[in-house]
């Protein structure tokens, strides 16, 4: 290239009267340009090496302040010789008061499945009914009872559900689940 400064450069571009010439961009610019790649590579290099800030690690690290903070809640244990005449009364007395509206008032299902049949949708043991009311089925709507209720009234209703269940469905109630 040519050392002369303004030297107008022969484009096809000139018709509009622009004319382009050949300087050198600025020193400062240049300055800048060379200090924002030198930074680009430091921080690259600091982000993912040696500061250890990464997104999975931040992830982890709220997952656990987390667990700490609200511990996760452990299934009551029910087993049949739970379920005593007075924990199926209590147990009715709570399903009146919070499963009525979907499962019926004789287990018959409605929005909710039928209870009353040998057919179950998630397990027809002590266990599986317990784990349901504990952690509920929120893909089909129903809620995670576990924190609302706790141990003594999920106990008290898995009794009742239990012992009400599990017989010939009304004629308004169709099988459901499997056995």
């Amino acid at each position: 290239m040519s050392k002369e400064k303004d030297l107008i450069l022969g484009h096809g571009d000139e018709c509009d009267g622009i004319e382009e010439y050949d300087n050198a961009l600025p020193a400062w610019w240049l300055g800048l340009f060379y200090f924002t790649i030198a930074w680009a590579v430091v921080y690259a290099v600091n982000y993912h090496f040696v500061a250890n800030d990464s997104q999975a690690a931040l992830y982890d690290a709220e997952m656990a302040a987390a667990a700490e903070q609200w511990p996760q809640q452990e299934i009551t244990q029910v087993s049949a010789a739970d379920i005593t005449e007075d924990a199926v009364d209590a147990g009715k007395a709570v399903y009146d008061a919070n499963c009525v509206a979907c499962h019926g008032p004789n287990l018959e299902g409605g929005i909710g499945p039928n209870l009353k049949d040998s057919e179950w949708v998630h397990g027809g043991t002590l266990t599986d009914i317990t784990r349901t009311i504990t952690e509920g089925v929120p893909e089909k709507g129903m809620l995670t009872w576990g924190p609302i209720l706790g141990p003594q009234k999920i106990a008290q209703v898995a009794s009742f559900v239990y012992s009400a269940g599990g017989g010939v469905p009304d004629a308004a109630g169709t099988p459901e689940g499997e056995k």
